[in-house]
């Protein structure tokens, strides 16, 4: 049987790579199998998606979509997840469960802008939970099970003008 060290392709099996520019003898000697002269016959080209002047396909295209930079990502957690941690003893269903406990736990790697909690899985333990934002669902299954859901997301400001107060 033979060692990884004395592992090598079966005789022939490959080819040895083209070395160009090694006179004309080689076959690819001289221009090395660029042509002659122009942009794409020197060094440091860089003209991918460049029409020749016709404006580019890239930019022909319609622009789509919106990427909005005030986004907030959220770290997701099931059911599930939660029971899975709670029946290995990670997250303790008598205290109350927090970002910072999760994360601590492992259920989630970090709590990004916040977390959610989704409705996915069963829910049998009575938990007593603080997430920044629920499902529906899940705030029926926390209820349902005798538990208690704290949405810390903070209440969202009026929209158009503020009123100024009245002195009295």
């Amino acid at each position: 049987m033979s060692k990884l060290n004395e592992l090598a392709p079966q005789e022939g099996s490959t080819k040895g790579r083209m070395r160009v520019g090694r006179g004309p003898g080689s076959g690819k000697g001289k221009t090395a199998g660029r042509g002659v002269k122009g942009q794409k016959a020197r060094s440091g080209v860089s003209i991918a998606g460049f029409e020749g002047g016709q404006m580019p396909l890239h930019m022909r295209m319609p622009k789509r979509g919106f990427n909005n930079p005030f986004a907030k990502e959220f770290a997701v957690v099931n059911f599930w997840r939660l029971e899975q941690a709670i029946a290995a003893g990670k997250l303790d269903a008598a205290k109350l469960i927090d970002a910072d406990a999760l994360v601590a736990a492992g259920v989630v790697r970090r709590a990004k802008d916040g977390v959610k909690l989704l409705g996915k899985g069963e829910l049998s333990s009575k938990i007593d939970i603080a997430v920044y934002a629920a499902s529906a669902s899940a705030q029926a299954a926390v209820e349902k099970a005798g538990g208690k859901l704290t949405i810390t997301k903070p209440e969202p400001r009026p929209a158009g003008k503020l009123v100024a107060k009245a002195k009295a």
